[in-house]
């Protein structure tokens, strides 16, 4: 039997909690258990981190395509690996959090500790 506060959905509510816009589930949802709330609250703070990165990331490109395009496409491809770098960074919180642990990502995280 699960302790007070700590929800029988855990696992998948921090799960949610990285996959990018569905992080408003456990943080809507689960108000009882702070470790879920955390995550969910580190998922949100990571994503627009993401979305912010990715709008300089692209911008950039694009003012670089219009100088050089040859230059301007071999950054582009440099997007795949960010996003497989995304990826990886997501699956690493899952499995921490799911393991009761937390991934602090530099710059990031003190964030979710403020919401």
């Amino acid at each position: 039997m699960p302790e007070p506060g700590v929800s029988p959905h855990r696992s998948v509510m921090i799960v949610l909690a990285y996959l990018w816009v569905l992080a408003l589930i456990p943080l809507l949802v689960e108000k009882q258990d702070p470790d879920i709330q955390w995550h969910a609250k580190h998922g949100i703070v990571l994503t627009i981190a993401e979305l912010v990165l990715l709008f300089a990331y692209v911008l950039f490109t694009s003012l670089v395509s219009l100088a050089t395009f040859g230059l301007g496409c071999a950054l582009s491809l440099l997007l795949v690996f960010a996003w497989i770098g995304i990826l990886a960074l997501h699956v690493v919180a899952m499995l921490k959090g799911v393991n009761g642990g937390r991934l602090i990502v530099p710059g990031v995280s003190e964030y979710a500790e403020r919401l």
